[in-house]
């Protein structure tokens, strides 16, 4: 089975909705809710790649994909349904689009056009505001961004309302646009504010 324009992956879980509690394990949300995205999946399986496309992603890959591939949804009824995106209980059809970050010899690396970025703890306990704003570390990154000498622990800067929130593998990421990469101030244990690089 082979689209000819989209990805199709498959997933043993849709949500990612428990947590181990000592020997037990808890379940965190069962709602369908305009919030309750923050509990969606975004991790898949690559079944096969797109017949009409050429992609650096391979069957077998883990890829990272946008929350409403495998996210329920509810009708006026109330009555749930399963999204755009699916096929069977276990296999979804994805869009070029949605597709974010694949798995490479055991790295995630960002794909054409995107980039993740792990937010800095503000220092000061006083701050309300528990991430520096509009500034973070390079964790995952591109082509586009290596060839313009951004590398993976440069602190970057970002457009403001750019960044997408993810959890991946219990960290918080932001997936942001790499056009959206402002600035690069450089290693993040030499980060000096008045030394960034302005990115064209």
């Amino acid at each position: 089975m082979q689209a000819l324009f989209d990805y199709i992956i498959s997933t043993e879980n849709r949500y990612n909705n428990v947590v181990d509690v000592d020997d037990k394990k808890l379940v965190v949300n069962t709602e369908i809710t305009e919030r309750d995205h923050v509990f969606v999946n975004r991790i898949g399986k690559v079944v096969s790649v797109p017949a009409g496309i050429k992609t650096e992603v391979e069957v077998g890959d883990e890829i990272i994909v946008h929350h409403n591939v495998f996210r329920r949804w509810l009708n006026q009824q109330q009555q749930e349904r399963n999204s755009a995106s699916y096929l069977d209980e276990d296999k979804y059809t994805v869009g070029t689009d949605q597709v974010f970050a694949c798995k490479k010899n055991n790295k995630w690396v960002a794909l054409p056009g995107y980039c993740f970025v792990k937010p800095i703890k503000i220092k000061d306990k006083w701050a309300l505001d528990t991430d520096e704003n509009l500034k973070g570390e390079l964790a995952y990154t591109n082509s586009q961004l290596s060839s313009l000498g951004v590398s993976i622990g440069d602190v970057v800067g970002f457009t403001p309302n750019s960044e997408y929130e993810f959890n991946i593998e219990g960290q918080k990421l932001y997936r942001i646009l790499s056009n959206h990469i402002t600035i690069n101030y450089g290693p993040k244990k030499k980060n000096n504010r008045s030394s960034g690089k302005s990115i064209d």
